[in-house]
């Protein structure tokens, strides 16, 4: 499997030119601005996605081949929901006077800009169905004094290293996960992709302790959603610190926890200002994120208020299936992806509790903790307004060693840098059991929480460990077929675990029962096999397993 995954990473790198044209093809539709009159920008719902060019059974038309394999090998259908829109209505709304900015396959709406009058006349066409939130997401700028989640950034780290330990002063925000276990066992990211979707990244390029990352050219894309560009380097500090909890190599000071991992950099976030457009934003970034084939998505970034005249989010709201941020961060999680955000910073104040998109049911939402495991008092609680258990998982959050644009190594707060240490140590832990699907990544960590047993409102399940999820991921992969469906460009592998000293018994047969083929191997506590290529037409078929006193039989698919 681990060969598999890089060798797919491998193909997308190789030809990065032609899908980063492909992706902004889907995401990115250019028109002319309005002029004339003040302009603002919504976010427009079709109706259907009727006499689409597109089709599911066609997925390389619009999906990377890493995030069609990614999706195969968790057994994840292509759902009409991954479509791209209907180029045609893009052209009549573009006709109709709007500037459109982006896409979204999965709201199956279009961002545009236009005046008043044009968007009346907009929402009067056939296969309009509205406006997310009945309204405009963004006007003309104002100027407001930036606002970070990360809380302020501490004294510059000065004191006496250690240098007979690497990992320096950032050993216990390591240790304190067992990500410095995870290390020594040689899980460190290596062919795991992770979509970091944040405020910008500001000389990310340029810092020592990233260097490696730029070198290994390990940054395989990059885009700004809120300028349309593709330079991210110049905008917000936000976003490198919190990459360098995951990125940095600095020895004697900083390590990041997936360290050896490729990174796709994205900025939806527009830090001088608080508007529901950022929210957008983070859609259309998760779906380029999604078309790029990452693995897992860390998200620093959460919202709960918004600058006037904008209405906020209430406590109400945060059910995971309200606001729009949530509800893209819930498809992401079901395209196979483990999405990490940071459960907030807002446990001093009056909100107190977390912000979206943290409460959707499969977002790992991030709590923050002291070095001695006790909450952080400025980290949001939970539960989410539906009473499920939020946050799910804590890391530490208060005095975390990260990397600043200027190069040197400091200490920040928040859980937003708890967020990206978890998202780290999900690369490792993936990589270390690739056989494992998203949902089962997010619950093996769930369960080692150092207080799964009585998970509370403060940090969920508590603080996750690598040894405590590898010895729980054991009981939830006996058997993996992948990809399914399958083709004869690549074919259906076979794995089935602890099934001892036994033959296993292989049979693939048709609908009515015939036998299409069959072979037996030597088991020795696991079965591995790939099928042949048998010609078969496309179609449902039926496989068969008997190893000793334990039988299986599985529909698979067939392209």
């Amino acid at each position: 499997m681990a060969p598999d995954r890089f060798t797919a990473f491998s193909n997308m790198a190789g030809s990065r030119t032609r899908w980063l044209w492909l992706l902004l093809v889907t995401l990115l539709c250019y028109g002319h601005r309005s002029t004339g009159q003040s302009t603002q920008k919504y976010l427009v719902l079709l109706r259907d996605k009727a006499n689409s060019p597109y089709s599911v059974d066609r997925p390389e038309q619009f999906l990377s081949q890493r995030s069609v394999l990614r999706r195969q090998k968790q057994n994840i259908m292509v759902k009409e929901r991954d479509l791209p829109v209907n180029p045609a209505y893009v052209t009549q709304l573009r006709q109709a006077g709007a500037t459109v900015w982006y896409s979204s396959r999965w709201l199956n709406a279009v961002l545009l800009e236009a005046t008043t009058p044009v968007i009346t006349r907009i929402q009067s066409l056939p296969f309009v169905q509205g406006l997310e939130l009945g309204q405009a997401l963004a006007s003309a700028r104002v100027d407001i004094p930036i606002r970070n989640e990360a809380l302020a950034i501490t004294s510059v780290v000065s004191q006496p290293l250690d240098t007979s330990l690497a990992y320096g002063v950032s050993q216990t925000q390591l240790a304190q996960l067992g990500a410095d276990v995870m290390h020594q066992r040689g899980y460190h990211g290596e062919g795991m992709l992770i979509g970091v979707l944040d405020a910008g990244f500001r000389n990310a390029n340029t810092v020592r302790y990233l260097k490696p990352l730029f070198d290994e050219k390990r940054v395989v894309a990059t885009y700004d959603f809120v300028t349309r560009d593709t330079s991210v380097y110049e905008d917000d500090a936000h976003g490198v610190e919190v990459l360098s909890t995951m990125a940095a190599t600095a020895d004697g000071t900083l390590y990041g926890t997936a360290y050896k991992a490729s990174y796709v950099l994205l900025r939806t976030e527009d830090a001088a200002t608080e508007k529901p457009i950022e929210e957008a934003n983070w859609l259309i970034g998760a779906e380029y994120a999604d078309s790029a084939g990452v693995d897992i998505i860390n998200s620093s970034l959460g919202y709960f208020s918004f600058d006037p005249p904008y209405p906020s989010h209430i406590y109400t709201d945060l059910t995971g299936t309200k606001t729009l941020i949530s509800r893209a961060a819930q498809w992401a999680a079901e395209a196979g992806i483990v999405v990490v955000n940071s459960a907030g910073n807002e446990g001093n104040n009056a909100w107190r509790y977390i912000i979206a998109p943290a409460d959707a049911p499969d977002v790992l939402a991030i709590g923050g903790v002291t070095s001695a495991g006790t909450q952080a008092s400025f980290s949001s609680i939970g539960p989410s307004a539906d009473g499920r258990v939020k946050p799910d998982l804590a890391a530490l959050g208060s005095s975390v060693v990260v990397g600043l644009p200027d190069g040197r190594i400091s200490y920040g707060s928040g859980t937003s840098f708890a967020s990206p240490l978890v998202a780290g140590l999900v690369a490792g832990f993936w990589q270390a059991h690739p056989r494992l699907t998203a949902v089962q990544v997010r619950e093996a960590l769930r369960r080692s929480g150092s207080q799964y047993a009585t998970p509370d409102n403060r940090l969920g399940y508590g603080i996750p460990n690598f040894e405590r999820a590898s010895v729980l991921s054991d009981a939830l992969t006996p058997l993996v077929l992948y990809p399914n469906p399958f083709s004869n460009a690549i074919p259906l592998s076979v794995q089935w675990d602890k099934l001892g000293n036994t033959t296993l018994d292989a049979m693939l047969t048709d609908l009515t029962g015939r036998v299409l083929w069959r072979n037996q191997y030597p088991v020795n506590g696991i079965a591995t096999f790939v099928l042949p290529n048998l010609n078969l037409a496309a179609g449902v078929y039926l496989m068969q397993l008997i190893a000793g006193d334990q039988r299986r039989t599985v529909k698979v698919v067939k392209q």
